[in-house]
């Protein structure tokens, strides 16, 4: 299905992916499982949003709270991310997909940060669909960046107090340039954010899918799509009116 065939697509849509270690749970696998297969329907869905038309994906890849997860799991967690941009990252260009990360870089470990810059190195100049990594991400954590951020040139007189708008206040964020989610989808059932683009979803549309990550499928993706596409959003203001019939 190409995206002439759906209307209304969201230009950004966000996912919350979860659901990985409860897949592989419920079948009796160990987590890593689940995480494997989960990489799986991060490339499926990548090409999804691509074919219909979608111009923004972001994906929440790893929380700055996934630390605290066992030791085993954050290095197999690792280890997949290492082994996705080494093995898809080729691809990815390929298909003329630019590449983004956001989130905390300034602990992260030396074999993961190189990386990441390549990947965005490597594909800045694509044109296709941008894929957002957030990496080591919490969306508390960015907006207390950006704050100390403006602070600090508050400090020295670049910027006046009655300077600080929203619009600049979004222009430090890690989403910079970035425009905001129109669609939020989390898998899994779960019904939260839990601390995921907080200031840049203030009027995105969210949708909470049953499906386990690994279970989510260009078809499950289609469907959110569809939902959205009949929904009505307003940003605040009135409904258009509608026609009465015949008039």
């Amino acid at each position: 299905m190409t995206h002439h065939a759906l209307k209304n697509i969201p230009n950004h849509v966000a996912i919350i992916m979860d659901g990985n270690g409860r897949w592989a749970n419920v079948r009796g696998l160990p987590r890593s499982m689940g995480h494997r297969k989960g990489v799986e329907s991060v490339r499926e869905a990548v090409r999804t949003a691509a074919d219909a038309g979608v111009a923004y994906l972001t994906l929440f890849a790893f929380s700055s709270e996934n630390w605290s997860r066992p030791e085993s799991e954050v290095s197999d967690l690792m280890g997949l991310l290492k082994t996705f941009i080494r093995r898809d990252l080729a691809t990815l260009h390929k298909e003329n997909v630019r590449i983004r990360v956001i989130g905390d870089r300034s602990n992260l470990r030396d074999d993961i940060l190189p990386l990441l810059l390549e990947a965005e190195e490597k594909t800045r100049d694509n044109t296709s669909i941008t894929l957002v990594i957030a990496f080591n991400y919490g969306a508390r954590d960015e907006i207390a960046r950006a704050v100390r951020s403006i602070a600090g040139d508050v400090s020295i007189g670049l910027i006046h107090p009655a300077q600080v708008t929203s619009e600049l206040i979004s222009a430090r964020l890690d989403t910079a340039g970035i425009p905001d989610p129109d669609l939020i989808i989390r898998t899994s059932g779960e019904e939260r954010l839990s601390n995921f683009l907080l200031w840049q979803a203030a009027y995105a549309e969210l949708m909470f899918v049953p499906e386990f990550w690994p279970d989510f499928s260009r078809a499950t993706f289609l469907q959110a799509l569809a939902n959205y596409a009949g929904r009505e959003r307003r940003f605040g203001g009135v409904p258009a009116p509608t026609l009465a019939v015949g008039s």
